[in-house]
Formats: structure tokens, sequence, C-alpha cells
């Protein structure tokens, strides 16, 4: 009874005093301030994001247009294909995770013992599933699930690139031509196309001559075509892969990318690594199409090619054709997921894909000038005086670089130079940041893969073997890397021999 009397007490003190018109004032109130502090908590955690550093971006559309209230994405594989624009999104992730100090999955040498699946014990620190918070997984390796999951977080963000097929042969030609046993055997790419099983081996490794996308992705790329173990690969992929970008449309890839990843615009944007010359009107074999407008777009200069390159290189329609049948399982893939890529685009809206593209386009023309001598033009690597910078060389057409603009200050230098530090020695740079008492312990020396290094590589019998010591004057020092293939330091230059087996 007393706890009643008391109940219609309280009812009548706040009803017949305060009025119900005032409680529901009060409740809204509440709601508002509710509201008003998760908002602002939003914004907080969407700011933590962006690079406390200094900005290069002259105009305030470096942000882009808002992304409402999606958290972004810190947890990321990316599967590194070959030739199809993937160093240029991989310096992406490293200017990411570099400016926010997030920790990379970094390969003990240089890649994760490609051609073999991945492993997870290949990570440098690695002491066993969830042992360590790994952020970026990113460079080259064949693709192996179970192990890449004992590395990333359950939550990770999983994308990968492709290109149409005979693009990609004329590039692997290009690159590989003296590495490859099938391409090497060949006396240009239209004779290997004319008759690709006279000169490829199915039982030799580092052929790049053959299915390359689906070697990549971790599936038989020498299996006879059939439609359903293309279907099995498609599903593999699908499960997966949240994302699968087209080297063919760059620019809106990123757009894709960044909206997928909840990042600012300002991230995506990049200039072109690892670009080749090429024929003016004939970017990845695909004369005045869209590729050439792009990289047009994206502030690429192209030269003439060196006349021996020009004419190993050159096939027909017809032959590019038959490079395509050829590499039936990755035209199948580039086929499928061409068309998903452009059923993204209709769901995002292609008057807004439209801006976005144009929006990224005048940042990237902006940084240019901010950043990059005589207009943000690619130059040889010879004529690049910081020889830190210079692109490592291989294959029959030359690799391009950038020069940065004299006179920078302090900080917009560090901003400018992320963006155009060569994939090799920003791997460096990352590995002694994360490691810095083993670089300077000489076990892991960042400064041992010199710009314009020559990179070739073979078997070695023993595994496991310690540096042996340099010697003065620069004569030839012996050096074993993780996996005991041997490295060659010649005058500060590491010569690291290529697996040809």
């Amino acid at each position: 009874m007393l706890f009643r009397r008391r109940a219609r007490m309280l009812r009548w003190l706040v009803c017949g005093r305060v009025g119900t018109v005032w409680i529901w004032k009060a409740l809204l109130l509440f709601v508002a301030i509710a509201f008003a502090v998760q908002l602002l908590g939003v914004i907080f955690n969407k700011s933590s994001v962006h690079p406390a550093g200094h900005s290069i971006f002259l105009s305030s559309d470096a942000q882009g247009p808002s992304l409402g209230f999606c958290q972004p994405h810190t947890h990321i594989m990316f599967l590194k294909t070959h030739k199809t624009a993937s160093s240029t999104v991989l310096n992406m992730l490293y200017r990411f995770g570099d400016e926010r100090n997030l920790r990379f999955a970094l390969p003990l040498g240089y890649q994760f013992g490609y051609p073999l699946p991945f492993n997870a014990h290949r990570v440098k620190g690695y002491r066993g599933p969830r042992a360590m918070e790994f952020h970026i997984l990113g460079h080259h390796m064949r693709f192996n699930k179970p192990e890449v999951e004992k590395v990333m977080p359950a939550d990770t963000f999983y994308f990968s690139i492709i290109r149409d097929p005979a693009g990609m042969a004329e590039s692997s030609f290009a690159y590989y031509k003296e590495v490859a046993p099938a391409f090497r055997k060949a006396k240009s790419l239209g004779d290997f196309a004319d008759n690709p099983y006279r000169y490829y081996d199915s039982r030799v490794r580092n052929n790049y001559a053959r299915n390359l996308l689906m070697f990549d992705f971790g599936m038989d790329n020498n299996a006879n075509f059939s439609l359903a173990v293309a279907q099995k690969a498609e599903t593999m992929i699908r499960q997966t892969f949240n994302l699968i970008l087209v080297s063919e449309y760059f620019d809106q890839s990123m757009i894709l990318l960044r909206h997928a990843l909840c990042w600012p615009l300002e991230t995506v944007v990049s200039f072109s690594l690892n670009a080749r010359q090429q024929k003016p009107s004939d970017v990845g074999g695909l004369s005045g199409s869209f590729v050439s407008k792009a990289a047009a777009a994206a502030g690429i200069g192209f030269r003439g090619l060196r006349p021996q390159a020009k004419i190993l290189t050159n096939v027909t329609e017809a032959q590019r054709e038959k490079l395509r049948q050829w590499n039936a399982f990755d035209l199948y893939l580039y086929k499928t997921f061409n068309r998903t890529f452009w059923e993204d685009i209709k769901s995002f809206g292609y008057a807004q894909m439209e801006q976005e593209v144009s929006l990224l386009r005048m940042l990237r023309k902006e940084i240019a000038q901010v950043c990059l001598r005589d207009g943000g033009k690619p130059v040889e690597a010879r004529r690049i005086r910081d020889k830190n910078i210079r692109p490592f060389q291989l294959g029959l057409l030359e690799i391009l670089g950038y020069e940065l603009q004299p006179g920078l200050d302090n900080a917009t230098r560090t901003a400018c130079l992320r963006m155009i530090r060569p994939e090799l020695q920003y791997k460096d740079v990352l590995d002694a940041k994360q490691f810095p008492r083993v670089a300077q312990s000489g076990q892991q020396n960042p400064a041992l893969l010199a710009a314009g290094a020559s990179l070739v590589r073979q078997d070695s019998p023993r595994t496991g073997e310690r540096p042996a010591e340099g010697n003065a004057g620069g004569r030839t020092a012996e050096l074993r890397d993780w996996d005991g293939s041997r490295l060659m330091r010649r005058n500060q230059t590491l010569i690291q021999k290529v697996r040809l087996t």
C-alpha cells in the first residue's frame, strides 16, 4: 500500500505540476542530444583515419563527396596480380598504412616465395594465428586462402585487380623476355602467339606465359579449359574477394575502392608506377581505347619504344585474339568480373561516378603541379637525379619514374616522395620502420637494394645461410636471402638472382 501511494504521488507531481507536454518536450530534447553525441563520435572516428601530417592538396576537395556514416577499413588484403597496374595500387596501400602507422605483413625477402603458394611463415614477424595484428597484406604471392587467414583478421577486406589477357601477355613478354623460358625461346610475341605450344612447357616454373591471373589466384593455370573448372575458379573468387578492380578502368576502380573501404578521396589519388615506354597510340595493345585516354588523364606521357622492343612486342589484332584464346581461363575471369565491375558502377550511379572521376583527375593534376618536375611527365630512370627513387629495370622496355620539384619544404617533400617511391624501395622503408633493431644490426639492411639495381635470381642448393661479410673496395660479397637464394652485392648494388626453374 505504501508503495502504491508513493507511485500515485509521483505521477501527480510529474503530470500535474510539470504536465504531459513538458514530458514530451524533455524526451525530444534528450533524443536530440543523444543523436548529436553519436554524430560527433562518427565525425571524430572518420577524421581519426586522416593523416595528421602535411597536406599537399591546394583545394578543399581532397576529402571527396561524403561517404555517409561508414567506418574506414584498416584490415586489407590485396592480391597483387602481375602486369595489371598493381604496383600503383600497392603504393596507395603503402601510403595509407605508412601515414597511419599501420602494421604491414611484409615478406622476409621481396615476395612471399612466389611462385610457391603463400605460406604464413613467410611473413616477417609472424608468430602464429592472432599472435600479432597485421593490417595490410599486399605483396606478390600465389594466393592460398587458409594460410592468408592465419595472418589476417576475420574482418579483412579482400580485393584484387585484373586486365585483358592480351594486354597482360604483351606486358609480360616485354618484362619477362629474358627470364621466362617460353618467352626467351620465342623470336617475338607474334611468333609465340602463332604457336605457343612450340615454346611453352608446363613443367617449367616461372613461365609467366599462360593464364597468369588463374595462377596468381592459386588455381591450375595449365589445365585444359572447361567451363566447370572456370566456374569453380569464379565461385572461389566471389566467395573470398569483396571487390575485383579492372586495370583498363583504373580511375573508376579507385572510386569504387574508396567507397568500399570508406576512405577519403585523397588516399586513392596516385601516379602510374612501373609504367613503361609505349607507343603513343597503343597502350596495352588497345589502340585509341579508354586505356590510352585514361593514361593521358593520369598524366602519363609516352615516348617511342626502343626499335628492337617495338619489333619483338608488335602483334596483329588476330594474334591478340590468339593470345586471349591461349589464356582462356584468364579470358573467362576477365569477362566475368568485367561484367560484375560495370554492374557495380551501374548500382553506384553513372552521374556520381563521372563526377568523382573528374574530381580524382583534377586532384591528380593538382598534386603533379605541387610535387613533380616538368608537369609530372615520367622520365627514364637514368635521368632521375635522386638514385634512391630510380625504378628497378628489367625487360625490353624501360620503366619510367618521376622527379620531385626542387625547393620543396621537408613536409611537402616527404608527402610527395611517398607517392612516387618505387615499390622495392618503399618496402625497404616500411621494413626498417617496423623492424628498426633488425635494420640497425645489419640482418635486414634497407639500403641493400639500391635504385636501379638489376634483379636476377637462380636456385641455390643450400638454405638458411647467413649473409657473408662484405668485402672492401667494391669487391663481390655473397649473401643469402631467407629462402637460400643467392644475393650478390657489387659496389653497393644488390643483384638478386631470379629463379629460372
